[in-house]
């Protein structure tokens, strides 16, 4: 397969775009086009739909939220085995909603889609909280939820140690943190992570694969711009990898890596010289 194959972004611009299909079709169709070509997403589809039935079945009698989801955890994380992959956390495969299914567990992002789309077939209205780092599951603005470690709890102080954990004493809790995210971000979320994993593993057209799809979502976002420049420049792409840079510098002159992709310019054009 061509991994910058302008057909496969044709057909994934189409699917994401078309609002006839729900978050969970899309991250399947993200699944099948970098990794699962032959993934019936109809057959993933009808899993997670008798899961919900099922647990729409164990619920004699609506009772109150909090009792509700008790349930929840309970039939998702006892009955059904799913859990936080603590493993092997990094492995990109961990985004693709298909493999989680196949594997019961998976990463907080995954982990969080399965959990609010179970939550639906009892009518509990469960969002998706695009916390730095962590992507969590709010009820309300009064019960916020981690469907990694269970479905448990978090209180403030939880929350806060999640940040220390991930970025030391240089992020402080702020309110929003705890906003719903959109569809459309948490699929750009999943796509960053698969980008990162791509590019640690030397994995650079794939890398470039997740980043054009991320483009065709938000066109205008320069760190994705920047990312593709960087990219080109690692498959020895010289005179792309140059001219994308420069237009991340036209977008962002006053970024805090103008330094470094400056200095990045000046080697690319080294190697287009020598």
């Amino acid at each position: 397969m061509n991994y910058t194959d302008s057909s496969l972004i044709s057909e994934w611009n189409s699917f994401v775009k078309n609002d006839s299909y729900n978050l969970i079709q899309k991250c399947l169709k993200l699944a099948q086009i970098l990794e699962y070509p032959e993934l019936d997403i109809s057959k993933e589809v009808e899993k997670i739909k008798e899961m919900g039935v099922k647990f729409r079945n164990r619920l004699s009698e609506s009772k109150n939220p909090t009792y509700t989801i008790s349930l929840l955890n309970e039939f998702l994380f006892d009955t059904e085995g799913f859990q936080g992959d603590l493993d092997d956390y990094y492995n990109p495969k961990n985004n693709f909603l298909n493999y989680v299914l196949d594997k019961k567990s998976g990463i907080p992002i995954t982990l969080c889609i399965l959990y609010t789309e179970i939550a639906k077939y009892v009518k509990l209205n469960l969002r998706i909280v695009g916390f730095p780092s962590h992507v969590i599951v709010k009820y309300e603005e009064e019960m916020i939820l981690d469907p990694f470690n269970r479905g448990r709890l978090l209180e403030l102080e939880d929350l806060q140690e999640i940040l220390y954990q991930n970025y030391g004493d240089s992020v402080e809790f702020e309110a929003e943190y705890l906003n719903q995210i959109t569809n459309e971000k948490i699929i750009v979320r999943m796509l960053r992570n698969l980008k990162n994993s791509y590019t640690d593993s030397f994995a650079y057209e794939m890398a470039i694969l997740c980043n054009k799809m991320i483009l065709s979502i938000t066109p205008n976002s320069s760190d994705e711009i920047r990312d593709m420049g960087l990219l080109e420049e690692k498959l020895g792409n010289y005179e792309d990898a140059e001219k994308i840079l420069n237009r991340y510098l036209e977008m962002e002159p006053n970024a805090d890596d103008v330094d470094f992709v400056l200095e990045m310019i000046k080697e690319i054009r080294n190697k287009i010289n020598q």
